[in-house]
């Protein structure tokens, strides 16, 4: 019966910590995000954490003016990164991402992180 036990304990370690890496750590998606960085802050009640706001622009009028857009909401766990889009609110950015399963409050409140950009030209 103890062996039986073990081999139970042992399954249901594996399972779990399979589940966890799954949940937590496995990235689903990659890429990249352009668009306007509308909004860049740094908060939380316990764990505070960087979190951003991109306009993703799908049409544009003859006046340059973005008409129909969308919104991308990222975290940022680096802090060195983070500064760099502290300074680069209002400007149009390429953010690259890696989306995750699961959501860690220590990491962000979002299954996106930003983990580096590119200032765009435009």
């Amino acid at each position: 019966m103890k062996k039986f036990l073990y081999w139970a304990l042992a399954i249901v370690v594996v399972v779990l910590g399979f589940f966890l890496y799954w949940k937590y750590s496995f990235t689903y998606s990659e890429g990249n995000r352009a668009g306007l960085l509308q909004k860049f802050s740094y908060k939380g009640t316990f764990f505070k954490t960087y979190e951003g706001e991109l306009i993703l622009s799908s049409v544009k009028s003859n006046q340059n003016v973005m008409l129909a857009s969308e919104k991308f909401y990222f975290s940022v766990p680096g802090t060195e990164l983070a500064k760099k889009l502290l300074l680069l609110e209002g400007s149009t950015v390429v953010l690259h991402y890696k989306e995750k399963n699961g959501v860690l409050p220590w990491r962000g409140e979002t299954t996106y992180l930003v983990d580096s950009l590119v200032i765009s030209p435009h």
